[in-house]
Order: structure tokens, then C-alpha cells, then sequence
């Protein structure tokens, strides 16, 4: 059975959900899901898991993710991206470049981030945009999030609309809202602001240069084998063949590192743990002295089992 990591490179105007679907019918399989959601408006990369590849789609939602994009100062929008419609304007030409350097430098590293109140959250059991397209006002709360780089490209002034476009590469850490950035930088500088272009380019280890189009993966589907996908996304440890065995029958073996110690793999962020012959045995989680499968892909047969049962 096929399974595997495929990277597509998600055209705009598409969902998620979208791309999900019309991946089912290219690998033809139900079980295909994906690994944090983008906006239809953004392109870019997005990771699609294939049969028992999505099991490994947990460990990547929490990556750090990589972004191009470009923010208009001088226009509030509904939904803090172009999709919306503009329900503020201010003047920008007051707005000096040092000021938003300053502005930007004010939102790198660690801060606390209101997501879009268009966002896929949850409030209540119903999603927040589900409640802002029903005239309901959605106040979320702030969330910690961590912008690694927020690098400024160009400063482009539009004198005639009043309007400044900045194209900028954030580098950030899972759950930050892209289009909120964009907000409260126009926020900060008095303008408002609004996100009108977005491109992923990178998903912890997975990068836009391996990504490929829905055409292009119609007429050929380039699937990243799971031990490739594994070993570039995970601490990797090889095992014996004895030790192999082991973890086979969802057995315990010696830890990979003291516990405690930085090497040390958990079961939110386990080790891949390889066969003589390469291939991807289990994931494994160090707990004093041993190492325990958190999962074990079954050899031989295709299945996965998660420790404790049939998965």
C-alpha cells in the first residue's frame, strides 16, 4: 500500500480541505490528511500525509513554519488579509521607514498574538469565523508565539491610494497568525494594516523546492517514502537487528540518551528509530534507562500500532 509524505505547492483560492480531497482521488485512498491549514488566499507549501504516513502528521502541525509575504499599511480589513472587505483608511505618509523597522523589531521573538477573529479556532464548539460571518463580534484571547525572523524586503509607498506595501520572510513558530502580524504592525504605526499576499516556503524540514503542483502530481505522484520523510523531520536512532525485534513487538530497549539530557527523545518529540536495512521500525520515547515505542510501524504488513494497542 502506498504511504507516504507528498509536499504540495497549494494554489490560491484553494483550501486545505480542497487539496485533501482532490489528493484522495490522485492516490486513491481515503486516508489522506494534512499538516497545518492554509488560508485559501495563501500558496505554498503544504504537507499531505498518505495512508499510514498520517501518522506522523502530528509531529509536523508543530514545526516551526516559513513565510513570504507582503503587508499593506494604511487599510483595516474585516478579516486582516485582502479577502476582507476595508472597513478603516488612515494617510501613511506621515509613516517614516525607521518607524516601521521599529515596528517590526517590536514583533520579533516572543509575544503574545490575538489571532484573526476569521481564524479556525474554536469558541464554544463553533469555529470564530463562523461566528463573525453570522454578525457575531468574536473576541479571541492572546496566545504565546515566537517570530524567529521577521525580515524586511522592500518599503514601496503608493502615493496615489495612500498606501505602503512591505514585502517581508517571517520564520515563525507554529500556531502564529501571519495575518495578525500584518494587523497589528498598521496598528502599531496608527494605519492600520492588512496582509494582501502570503507563500509558505517551509515546514519545519520540508521546503517549497520539494513541493509540486496538483497538476503536476495528476500526472506523476512524488511521494517522500516514509523513512525519508522520517529521518528528516525526527532524531534519528539505528537500531540492531536484535533491537529491532524488540521494538517490533512493542517492546522496550535500552535509552538512546540519559534522561534528562538534551538527546533525550519524548513522546511529543520521539526519535525514528531505523532497521539494519533502513527502514522505519518505530518512533521512540526515553524514559530512564529505556527507550518505549510510542509507535510501531509493523513490518512486513503496512499497519501501524500505537503502544498499548491496535492503532
Amino acid at each position: 500500500m502506498l504511504s507516504g509524505l507528498v509536499i504540495v505547492d497549494k494554489p490560491q483560492g484553494w483550501t486545505s480541505h480542497d487539496v485533501v480531497g482532490r489528493m484522495r482521488r490522485i492516490a486513491g485512498t481515503r486516508k489522506v490528511g494534512h499538516a497545518g491549514t492554509l488560508d485559501p488566499m495563501a500558496t505554498g507549501v503544504l504537507v499531505v500525509g498518505i495512508n499510514k504516513a498520517t501518522r506522523l502528521l502530528t509531529y509536523i502541525v508543530g514545526t516551526s513554519k516559513t513565510y513570504t509575504a507582503t503587508i499593506r499599511l494604511g487599510q483595516s480589513t474585516v478579516t486582516d488579509d485582502a479577502e476582507g472587505d476595508v472597513i478603516a483608511s488612515a494617510g501613511t505618509s506621515a509613516v517614516a521607514e525607521q518607524a516601521i523597522h521599529d515596528g517590526v523589531a517590536a514583533l520579533t521573538g516572543g509575544i503574545e498574538q490575538v489571532p484573526s477573529s476569521v481564524s479556525a479556532i474554536k469558541v464554544n464548539g463553533e469555529r470564530a469565523y463562523a461566528r463573525v460571518r453570522s454578525g457575531e463580534d468574536v473576541k479571541l484571547a492572546a496566545r504565546p508565539v515566537t517570530i524567529h525572523r521577521f525580515e524586511v524586503h522592500a518599503i514601496r509607498r503608493d502615493a496615489g491610494a495612500d498606501v505602503i506595501d512591505i514585502d517581508v520572510t517571517v520564520e515563525c513558530s507554529s500556531g502564529t497568525y501571519i495575518r495578525a502580524l500584518a494587523r497589528d504592525l498598521g496598528n502599531g504605526l496608527g494605519v492600520g494594516g492588512h496582509l494582501t499576499a502570503l507563500r509558505r516556503t517551509h515546514v519545519g524540514p520540508y521546503s517549497l523546492e520539494q513541493a509540486r503542483t496538483l497538476e503536476q502530481l495528476a500526472e506523476e505522484l512524488d511521494v517522500l517514502e516514509m523513512s525519508q520523510a522520517a529521518r528528516a523531520l525526527m532524531p534519528n536512532r539505528e537500531l540492531s537487528a536484535e533491537e529491532t525485534t524488540e521494538i517490533s513487538y512493542g517492546r522496550r530497549i535500552a535509552a538512546g540518551a540519559a534522561p534528562g539530557s538534551p538527546g533525550a527523545a519524548t513522546a511529543d518529540h520521539p526519535a525514528a528509530a531505523f532497521a539494519p536495512d533502513g527502514s522505519l521500525v518505530a518512533l521512540l520515547a526515553d524514559s530512564g534507562n529505556y527507550a518505549k515505542p510510542v509507535l510501531v510501524f509493523a513490518p512486513g504488513n503496512g499497519n501501524t500500532a500505537a503502544a498499548g494497542g491496535e492503532a
